[in-house]
């Protein structure tokens, strides 16, 4: 089944530019990824310093995978100093819906 996965970050002003540097080159990494779907950059267009990070993935195991990567765990850290506050994390479980369900 597939997850989809949420990040938001919000980032101080003065770090905004390589923080989209950082996330485009972390987008093209996913895209190697054994299971991965999709991923998107969103801005917020009222809070221009805060962004969310929208990513699907086949399997759970396959993100897991991605989470736990040597290359995931190195962006994380990296981008550390660029937060205002603690990222902000949320997995949802795709489910297919018919009507009259």
């Amino acid at each position: 089944m597939p997850i989809t996965f949420g990040l938001g970050y919000d980032i101080k002003e003065e770090f905004v530019n390589e923080f989209m540097k950082t996330s485009k080159e972390t987008l093209a990494l996913m895209d190697t990824m054994q299971g991965h779907i999709k991923t998107y950059l969103y801005r917020d267009a009222f809070k221009p310093n805060s962004f969310l990070i929208y990513s699907e993935w086949s399997t759970n195991e396959d993100f897991t995978k991605f989470m736990t990567s040597k290359e995931f765990k190195e962006v994380q850290t990296l981008g550390e100093e660029m937060l205002e506050g603690p990222p902000r994390h949320t997995m949802y479980e795709s489910r297919s819906m018919s009507r009259g369900q």
